[in-house]
């Protein structure tokens, strides 16, 4: 058990895992929305360091009153412990199963697991003197569990309640949405590997002859592990499986998931048929002892596969991994980021201390791991919609452009970068859609139209040329704010056309990228009305060519920019 123990200088303390910049603008936005909302959310991928993050939340409101972390893995129990003591220098007292604290003594952090509090174990505690309650892996917190909690802790007005987690479900979204008031901040699988924080993601889709899942059950929304191992038991598709991940692997160190304890250990049984001692497996059988041994000896790459049912999906942290292989399907989209995220963390040293993106990003291409290598066993999924990278790396993106990138990833014949095949999806649509507005303008051009008389409004994305992103299922039926309308009626563009997605998306637009609105939105319509492109003039340029155009009775002039 942890005890109570304070080190002298927090502030020393906290400099043994400083934030990185987003970390940072996720502290100061999570502390800001508190002050309207009292349970919010932090969206952040695997690999980002939630867990540092929480912990530098924990600091800062240290003197307010006690904290409480929720896990629900006794892996995600150990890690939040040891982050938490570094980054606040006070040790935190651990409440799981054996290990309780002496209540009397009232430590000012503690991490439990949500089945101990769920015990009844809560009720040890006075809720009126915590002010934080973290909650790790908060996808999980729609269960009924966490919410008999919550309700234990939340008796103090004071008291704050932050929940992280990795992507989720978008069908979670909507669940989130209910038990969070708001979501403070929305870090991207794409926005850590575009800021080089994350290595890219190369998928390969290898196709199993006789994988089939058509007849296969998802009663609560993922298969079942009988559904998965009949599956996969079917004739030769576990050795087709094992044969291939050796060839394509080809000396990466690789982490293997697989559904249930007797396919794992065949698996495991056909590489060492391969080559002697490559490969080790782990489940939750394991001994603690001999997982930990385990675990030292893959890190220290004493075998090259890493077998594993249900173990290694959250807590578990191995920057060197090269290769994932997933021979489970799911229709999970949080399991799936859960598998992928262990391997997309760069090798130590590579990224840290580097001033920006692009720096980063080369770090990266030259080090011992450019890349990670997904290797995603599929099938017959027949009706069923198997998840892949370009769902996890598409939380923004619209589904037409995820189902675009899925299929060029499954047409690829070898490797894909999925980061790539989604930006050549978006922009393939928005073309699409661009020549279509073009056709319009070129029919407006065949009809006379006085454009003194302009229509009130303008459609922003048309006039900005963007597409909206996807309507994230947490701000479904969020209303647009008053000081957000404000602004959009100040540009000419209608908030009750918008949703609040699509307003924030606008609003951020023009404020972030000022140089890239060529002209005000006004200017712009009347530009395409007579079959400018907007986007080639500056407030200024715009300016003088609608006045020559004045000038000239209201007609269109040859213009050359």
């Amino acid at each position: 058990m942890y005890l109570f123990d304070a080190i002298d200088s927090q502030a020393s303390a906290a400099l043994v895992m400083p934030m990185r910049n987003y970390q940072q603008a996720a502290h100061d936005a999570i502390i800001e929305a508190w002050r309207e909302a009292r349970r919010v959310l932090a969206v952040m991928p695997t690999g980002t360091g939630k867990t540092i993050l929480f912990a530098h939340i924990i600091r800062s409101r240290l003197a307010d009153g006690r904290a409480l972390v929720l896990a629900h893995r006794q892996e995600l129990i150990f890690q939040a412990a040891k982050k938490i003591e570094a980054v606040t220098g006070v040790r935190p007292v651990i409440e799981m199963g054996d290990m309780t604290a002496d209540c009397r003594e009232r430590p000012r952090i503690v991490v439990s697991t949500v089945q101990t509090q769920a015990t009844g174990r809560m009720h040890s505690y006075d809720p009126m003197g915590f002010a934080t309650v973290i909650i790790d892996e908060a996808h999980h917190a729609t269960a009924g569990t966490y919410r008999k909690i919550l309700e234990h802790y939340s008796q103090s007005d004071s008291l704050r309640i932050l929940g992280v987690t990795a992507t989720p479900d978008r069908s979670d979204e909507i669940a989130l949405g209910k038990v969070f008031d708001a979501v403070a901040y929305d870090y991207e699988l794409t926005d850590a590997i575009g800021d080089g924080w994350l290595v890219p993601i190369r998928q390969r889709s290898i196709y199993v002859e006789g994988f089939d899942l058509v007849s296969a059950k998802a009663p609560c929304g993922d298969f079942t592990e009988g559904e998965l191992e009949r599956a996969i038991q079917s004739d030769g598709v576990l050795i087709a499986m094992a044969k291939t991940l050796y060839q394509v692997a080809a000396g990466q160190k690789t982490i293997a998931f697989l559904p249930t304890v007797a396919s794992a250990e065949q698996f495991t049984e056909m590489l060492l048929a391969e080559r002697a001692d490559c490969a080790r497996l782990v489940t939750g059988k394991t001994p603690d002892t001999e997982r930990r041994i385990l675990f030292r000896d893959y890190a220290a790459g004493s075998f090259q596969y890493l077998i594993n049912v249900g173990v290694a999906t959250e807590g578990f942290d191995e920057p060197s991994i090269e290769c994932v292989a997933l021979c489970r399907p799911t229709k999970s989209r949080a399991l799936y980021a859960q598998m992928v995220g262990r391997g997309t963390r760069p090798l130590p040293g590579v990224v840290d201390g580097l001033c920006d993106g692009i720096a980063r990003r080369s770090a990266i291409e030259l080090s011992g791991k450019s890349a990670l290598h997904v290797v995603d066993f599929v099938g017959n999924a027949g009706r069923h919609k198997l998840v892949s990278v370009a769902d996890i790396l598409g939380g923004r993106y619209e589904d037409e452009v995820v189902e675009l990138a899925r299929a060029k990833v499954k047409k690829s014949k070898g490797a894909i970068d999925v980061s790539d095949a989604l930006r050549e999806s978006a922009e393939e649509i928005h073309a699409r859609r661009k020549a279509a507005r073009e056709r319009k303008v070129k029919l407006y051009q065949s009809i006379e139209i006085d454009p003194r008389i302009s229509e009130k409004w303008i459609d922003p994305f048309d006039s900005f040329d963007i597409e909206p992103e996807r309507e994230r299922g947490w701000f479904k039926n969020k209303p647009i704010t008053d000081k957000m309308a404000a602004m959009l009626k100040r540009n000419r563009i209608n908030p009750d056309t918008l949703n609040y997605t699509q307003a924030k998306q606008v609003i951020g637009y023009i404020l972030r990228n000022p140089e890239q609105v060529p002209c005000t939105p006004g200017q712009a319509r009347v530009l395409k009305r007579f079959g400018y492109q907007p986007g080639k003039f500056d407030k200024a340029g715009a300016s003088q060519l609608i006045d020559a155009i004045a000038n000239n009775g209201w007609k269109r002039i040859n213009h050359e920019v």
